[in-house]
């Protein structure tokens, strides 16, 4: 099946599928020069994040002449490469976890109701894009655009939610996580003994 070219310009918010809002941040613009024979022959390099604010986002880079063109192609193939991402009460991650690709590398933490997101440039575009309300993020490695949103993707791959893991290893979710204001069994004997 072959896709046809967009007619038309680059709208902030689309729906391509059964009414599917989905939200494209740009997150960084280069420009390379290549020395030809007459002089300098420019191109522009796109880097986008596209998500629809429920728990999927993509990431995707295009080159072209222009920089609309290279916008558009960055923001096709952010959309061919989504991923569902899950997500505790809807707003931030079920647990922290460490991101690396190339030399960047980000930590990436879950935080209480009403902190929002805590992160720089190319995280906070992946995390607005994806819906996430609640996140504290923090780049460890290299400032490159580039490597920072792939290690922020790659730390996003890595979450597991309970469901997930019950499923796994054949249990039920309560059985995992248990209820949380029980104590623990062994730590009122132990104050007991002292």
């Amino acid at each position: 099946m072959a896709r046809e070219p967009r007619e038309g310009g680059r709208g902030r918010e689309r729906g391509d599928r059964e009414g599917e809002e989905l939200v494209d941040k740009l997150v960084a613009i280069n420009r390379v020069a290549k020395v030809v024979k007459g002089g300098r022959r420019f191109a522009f390099a796109a880097l986008v994040v596209v998500g629809d604010r429920k728990g999927r986002v993509g990431l995707g880079a295009g080159k072209a002449r222009e920089v609309p063109e290279a916008i558009r192609k960055a923001t096709d193939q952010a959309k061919r490469n989504m991923i569902r991402v899950p997500m505790r009460e809807g707003r931030t991650l079920h647990h922290d976890v460490v991101g690396r690709f190339g030399a960047g590398r980000v930590l990436l933490r879950s935080a209480p109701a009403g902190t929002g997101i805590i992160a720089g440039g190319p995280m906070r575009a992946v995390f607005e894009t994806m819906g996430i309300g609640d996140v504290v993020a923090k780049s460890l490695g290299t400032n490159n655009a580039h490597n920072v949103v792939k290690a922020t993707f790659a730390g996003l791959k890595a979450l597991n939610s309970p469901r997930s893991v019950a499923a796994r290893r054949g249990k039920k979710v309560s059985e995992l996580l248990g209820r949380r204001d029980a104590p623990v069994e062994g730590a009122v004997r132990e104050t007991a003994d002292a």
